[in-house]
Parts: C-alpha cells; sequence; structure tokens
C-alpha cells in the first residue's frame, strides 16, 4: 500500500503526541518512520472527540496525523469489522481499528494486550 506499513492505534498516537519515551524508543529501535504509518477514521474521532482536549492538543494531534495516511472506513473495512468482531467478541472501536489493519494488511501497532492478540 504506497509504503504504508503500520496501522497506529489510538493509544500509540496518544502515547506519541504525549512524548512517551518507551514509545519513541520502540519506533526508533524497530526504525519505524512516521510516513510508513496509517491511522483509522475511528482512531481519529476517538482523539479529537476528548472532552478535556484543549486547543493545543487538537493542534498538536492534527498536525501529528498529517504526517500518515488517513484510511476511511470502507464497506470492505465494514465488513472484515464485521468477521472480526464476531470472532473476538471486542469492542466495536477496537474491531474497526484491527479489521482496517487487517484488510490493508498492515501490521496494528498498540498498546491493547488484549487486542494484540487477536490478530
Amino acid at each position: 500500500m504506497n509504503g504504508i506499513k503500520y496501522l497506529l492505534d489510538t493509544n500509540i498516537i496518544i502515547a506519541l503526541c504525549e512524548h512517551k519515551p518507551s514509545i519513541l524508543e520502540l519506533l526508533h529501535n524497530q526504525q519505524i518512520k512516521i510516513n510508513e504509518c496509517a491511522y483509522s477514521a475511528i482512531t481519529r474521532m476517538e482523539l479529537l472527540s476528548y472532552p478535556a482536549l484543549t486547543p493545543e492538543d487538537k493542534q498538536t494531534i492534527e498536525s501529528f496525523l498529517k504526517h500518515m495516511t488517513y484510511l476511511a472506513i470502507t464497506p470492505d473495512v465494514e465488513n472484515e469489522t464485521i468477521e472480526f468482531r464476531r470472532c473476538h467478541k471486542t469492542k466495536l472501536p477496537d474491531s474497526i481499528i484491527a479489521a482496517t489493519a487487517k484488510y490493508y494488511q498492515l501490521e496494528l501497532l498498540t498498546l491493547d494486550k488484549q487486542l494484540a492478540g487477536k490478530l
């Protein structure tokens, strides 16, 4: 998919925006470049709908997302989500993110150990 190798889960993007050393080190050690990453429509919705989001936080998130590829929820992703959720009984947002990674054949980077274990 045009050089895209990874789908970043919401929790990874939050950690990156907060400059968490463990996540920065993980990406550095695995030589993951931000332009090789994508994010799901659901991740954008989760990030920007947080009630306590400040204007500065919003700007930080939007600036960060500009460097990655946006992946919409298409009918094919919907179908993949339905199958994933039926098999794994996960929350709908997690199912959409996992299904997006699966459909586009991307490695999902997540801090959610339960979700990572289902891929």
